[in-house]
């Protein structure tokens, strides 16, 4: 008989991101296995004690503080990135971070806001991991070359052994000197909690007076958060799949089809933390207002924007230009295009529905008009990002 291969998974299931990373590598075996896998549903501490008794044909881990340990094993292993830089001569599992950044950056500056601050987070001894780090200057950058100015909470972090409450009244110091309305990115889902109920202890107003952003789109997380946090969606069960398909490779003595496998960010999920249009200009504020509720529909054009405002074309676009730095059809399309690709990643729903769904009057028609704004036709997005194996 055929040995199947025993599969130790050092990976947490506390957080979406950690769930969906599992759920990928599950799939990925259903499909190429079978795998017997290890894992330990009550936490990773339960698991380290017993490494050697396991005697597994792979691991697929969290570079957590244990990863030393698991080395020592001298079996294959992916490692998923967390607190350390990429490991060499490893298959490294990362997020596409300089994106991320990105992306939270475009949607506060959609939103309006003039100001912007990042948070990140701190870990062990005082160290910020890659990840964070890598977010912000991404996002300082695209805040830099809009001409806005932006404030860091990196050099107010309490120590790292603060409890959780010393750790608000920090953020809440921070956060009343800050000029509103200010949006603000928060480096994954928990900071932008903590950010949150810091406004709340503080009596900041969200979103009026500070938006908040979040990174990996924990629906628990976010859904339990007041109000509900706006996230970068990332996908990390494309992610599980390609770390399952390098360990494969890699208990086969092959070379692994991918050496350094990144998780991409796929979408904004907009919820009330970022639900402000933040613009000073009232005709501006009443176009985008106009835009966030009707503008996903292929059917709404510039004419009826500027309706809705009730000024001039003329006038409009240039407040537009003004207020925003770019076109009125161009905050059309920024808005078709990123929920054109939540619905490709967040459901299973036909193209050709999608684009009836959304006012197209056909599928070709819709497939361009998302290619000229991402780069990729709808089904070439969806393979790339989607949920579920291509």
């Amino acid at each position: 008989m055929q040995k199947i291969p025993k599969v130790l998974l050092l990976i947490e299931s506390s957080r979406a991101s950690g769930r969906a990373l599992l759920l990928g590598i599950a799939e990925y075996a259903r499909h190429h296995g079978p795998w017997s896998f290890l894992w330990e549903p009550g936490g990773l501490e339960k698991v380290y004690g017993r490494l050697k008794e396991f005697k597994p044909d792979g691991v697929i881990l969290r570079d957590t503080e244990n990863l030393d340990e698991v080395m020592k094993l001298k079996v294959p292993l992916v490692i998923i990135g967390h607190k350390r830089p990429e490991i060499p001569n490893f298959v490294n599992v990362i997020t596409d971070s300089e994106k991320i950044g990105k992306m939270a950056a475009e949607h506060l500056l959609e939103c309006g806001f003039k100001n912007f601050g990042y948070c990140g987070i701190m870990m062990g001894q005082g160290y910020e991991p890659p990840w964070s780090i890598l977010r912000r200057q991404a996002f300082f950058a695209k805040v830099k070359e809009a001409g806005h100015k932006y404030y860091d909470f990196f050099d107010q972090f309490p120590h790292p052994h603060y409890s959780r409450t010393a750790a608000i009244n920090a953020l809440c110091k921070w956060l009343k000197k800050l000029p509103k309305p200010i949006g603000i990115m928060a480096c994954n889902d928990d900071r932008a909690q903590q950010v949150a109920e810091a406004c709340k202890l503080c009596g900041i107003a969200v979103p009026d007076e500070v938006g908040i952003i979040g990174v990996d789109n924990d629906e628990v997380v976010c859904g339990l958060t007041d109000p509900p946090l706006s996230s970068v969606a990332v996908n990390f069960f494309r992610a599980g799949t390609e770390a399952a398909a390098a360990l494969q490779a890699l208990m086969q003595r092959l070379s692994p089809p991918n050496a350094r496998i990144i998780a991409p960010a796929t979408h904004i999920v907009v919820r009330r933390s970022t639900d402000f249009v933040a613009a000073s200009d009232q005709f501006v504020a009443k176009a985008l207002r106009f835009i966030r509720d009707t503008g996903w529909h292929a059917k709404i054009s510039v004419s009826d924007v500027v309706q809705a405002a009730g000024i001039s074309r003329r006038n409009l676009e240039k407040r537009f230009r003004t207020e925003l730095g770019h076109s009125i059809l161009a905050e059309l399309k920024y808005v078709r295009g990123e929920k054109i690709a939540n619905m490709l990643v967040e459901t299973n729903l036909p193209i050709a529905k999608i684009a009836e769904c959304l006012g197209f009057e056909d599928a070709q028609h819709f497939a361009r008009y998302f290619k000229s704004i991402k780069g990729l036709t709808p089904l070439a997005y969806r393979k790339k990002f989607g949920k579920t194996l291509s």
